[in-house]
Order: C-alpha cells, then sequence, then structure tokens
C-alpha cells in the first residue's frame, strides 16, 4: 500500500458497510412492492392518484444498480490498496489529489481525467 494512504482503507470500509446496509434496505422495498403488485388486482397503470406500481419498481431497480455498482468500486479500490495501485490515475498514471480520494475514496481517476470517465 502506498505510504500515507492507510486511512482511506477505513473510509473505504465504512462506506462498503453503508453501501451494504442499502443494498439490502432497497433489495427488501423492492420485494415488499413487487409483493404488493403481484397480490394485488389494482388497475394501477390509470390510478389518478400518483406513481404506480411498476413506476416503483423501476425506480426501486434502478437505485438498486446504483449502489450494487458503488460497492464493486469501493470493492476495486479495497484491491487496488492491497496491490500498492491506490491513489494513481488510471489514465496518466500520475498520483490522485489526496483531496480527491478524501470526497472519493474510490475513484479510480484524477481530476483532469474524471469528466471522460
Amino acid at each position: 500500500m502506498p505510504v500515507g494512504y492507510e486511512r482511506f482503507r477505513s473510509l473505504l470500509e465504512e462506506e462498503w458497510t453503508a453501501s451494504r446496509a442499502a443494498q439490502a434496505a432497497l433489495s427488501a422495498d423492492f420485494a415488499s412492492t413487487s409483493d404488493l403488485r403481484r397480490d394485488s388486482n389494482i388497475d394501477d397503470e390509470h390510478d389518478p392518484e400518483g406513481s404506480t406500481i411498476a413506476f416503483e419498481l423501476s425506480q426501486s431497480a434502478t437505485l438498486i444498480r446504483d449502489v450494487d455498482s458503488r460497492i464493486a468500486e469501493v470493492e476495486a479500490a479495497l484491491h487496488r490498496l492491497d496491490t500498492g495501485t491506490y491513489g494513481t490515475c488510471e489514465v496518466c498514471h500520475v498520483p490522485i489529489a489526496e483531496g480527491r480520494l478524501e470526497a472519493r475514496p474510490w475513484t479510480r481517476f484524477c481530476i483532469n481525467h474524471a469528466a471522460g470517465a
């Protein structure tokens, strides 16, 4: 692990724990909404009162994909810590600014290459 990056392991582990908790909650919400749809004969497609169950399922699925992606990013960053490549931009191979790592400890890119990623 590069010298000075030890503190980022705890940030990454905290993010991983929070993301796994969010993943569990979102999955439970998705299952609950899915069960509601299956157990109901309500015509939610024509309900003038608000969002449909299909919309809620779609929204939940998107949030689950987002948190799954974050978990994968955090796990990859932990692997980079273990292999000594953490904190180096994958494009230009220069050190990523510590301020950026503090804000986004799972990042793979320096600020100059973040927009293109």
